[in-house]
């Protein structure tokens, strides 16, 4: 597999950083310091691609970072109309997972990929649905207590402990962890970043 150090992940998230060096790509981190907040009529899945457009291009954007490719996600946990981010605190965190235990909610997961060579970008949504188990109170204050729930959307990490609670999903696991990697891979095989096989001989 060959893969240049010209492809930059504009995310401090180490699960999108994990995912990418699992299957071998050669990459370097920048994080952006693109706001998050959300616009008043904005649909969730306008909110996730403006964020992860808006990220790509920001590093893309800075002259001190080098790179050709620029790669921007924002993922988030949607019950019903409703977005789920980072839990404020332990008691945010329970109210999130009382609210989708039982029940099938929906991971959607902006990503974009800058060619800052051809000022192109490639960007879209990705829909995964996950359904948890009914919880326990004690689950829910067990799962709490290992600290996981704390600095993940939604209040879980499908990766980690949290993955106790899924009962099944429909659609990319790794969309659910951050990124949906099957289409990432897929615009940067088509923009020239990598190439995962080289052809048979």
């Amino acid at each position: 597999m060959t893969s240049p150090v010209n492809i930059v992940l504009a995310s401090a998230s180490p699960r999108r950083r994990e995912l990418l060096e699992r299957i071998g790509i050669r990459f370097t981190v920048v994080p952006s310091d693109t706001s998050e907040d959300e616009i008043p009529g904005e649909s969730p899945e306008e909110h996730v691609l403006r964020l992860a457009r808006n990220k790509a291009l920001d590093v893309a954007g800075r002259r001190d970072v080098a790179g050709r490719w620029f790669i921007g996600s924002d993922t988030i946990v949607l019950r019903d109309d409703c977005i789920l981010g980072k839990p404020a605190d332990p008691a945010d965190a329970a109210a999130m997972l009382r609210s989708l235990s039982g029940r099938t909610h929906r991971v959607l997961s902006g990503y974009a990929v800058h060619d800052r060579q051809t000022g192109a970008t490639v960007a879209d949504v990705v829909s995964t649905r996950v359904r948890f188990k009914e919880l326990t109170a004690t689950e829910i204050a067990g799962y709490i207590a290992t600290g996981e729930p704390m600095d993940k959307a939604g209040a879980y990490a499908i990766q980690g402990i949290g993955v106790f609670m899924v009962l099944a999903i429909e659609g990319s696991y790794t969309n659910v962890v951050g990124l949906p990697l099957c289409e990432v891979i897929e615009v940067l095989e088509r923009l020239g970043a990598v190439r995962l096989f080289a052809p048979a001989p």
